[in-house]
């Protein structure tokens, strides 16, 4: 007997959107901005079963069950390294005055056939920094170990490096930090999309459900202080 296919309600990876937005019922957020590349924009294909919908998108639809009034801007470009999301998108995001503010990992700084691992850690710092300055509580991930790029068979090292720079920044910026490296949801057949880069919209539900956890357990910091 072939065991029934999975879906969104039956993922154990994935919380309903109700549940999502009780984690997050006294939510302070009312502006919500995210910048970066392909990543942030939440690229990735249908997945059946699976409403069909980004991360970010799904993010802001919980945060609007909590907060109707919610504003949400995402000015993510495909193929952004952190140096073009400085130059294009973080003046108009700083403008649009967030409150919680996601920001890049990185991804697309490593595909270069040297990646210099110092200016990309000055270069994400100015990004933090700027982003801390609009006084925004910031989230960002790690990328998982199922993202693979096969022209470069450093790849996974590469990986690393810049997981551990944004761990770094993570931590003195008190950022919300979803890392995605060792979850076991990397370990899906279909977890992909058809290009083996982007989460399908399986992953990309898994991710809201992860950054929503994440922002609750600031929530609940919040309160025990």
């Amino acid at each position: 007997m072939t065991s029934p296919q999975r879906n969104e309600e039956s993922d154990p990876y994935c919380l309903s959107a109700l549940d999502c937005a009780a984690l997050l019922f006294d939510a302070p957020w009312d502006r919500f901005a995210v910048i970066g590349d392909s990543l942030s924009a939440g690229t990735g294909d249908p997945s059946p079963g699976y409403e069909d919908a980004c991360w970010p998108d799904r993010v802001a639809g919980i945060l609007r069950r909590v907060r109707p009034d919610l504003e949400y801007l995402n000015t993510a470009e495909s193929g952004a390294t952190t140096a073009q999301t400085l130059e294009k998108q973080i003046d108009r995001t700083l403008e649009f005055d967030p409150d919680l503010l996601h920001l890049p990992c990185g991804a697309n700084d490593l595909i270069r056939r040297q990646p210099d691992f110092d200016e990309i850690e000055r270069t994400m710092r100015q990004m933090y920094e700027l982003a801390s300055g609009a006084g925004a509580q910031l989230t960002t991930f790690t990328l998982g170990r199922a993202y693979v790029v096969p022209v470069f068979p450093d790849w996974s090292e590469r990986i690393a490096k810049v997981n551990d720079i944004t761990r770094s920044l993570a931590r003195e910026f008190d950022a919300v930090l979803v890392d995605m490296w060792d979850h076991p949801i990397n370990d899906r057949d279909d977890l992909l999309s058809e290009d083996r880069i982007h989460f399908s919209t399986s992953g990309q539900a898994a991710m809201a459900t992860e950054v929503v956890k994440g922002l609750a357990a600031v929530l609940s910091r919040t309160a025990r202080a």
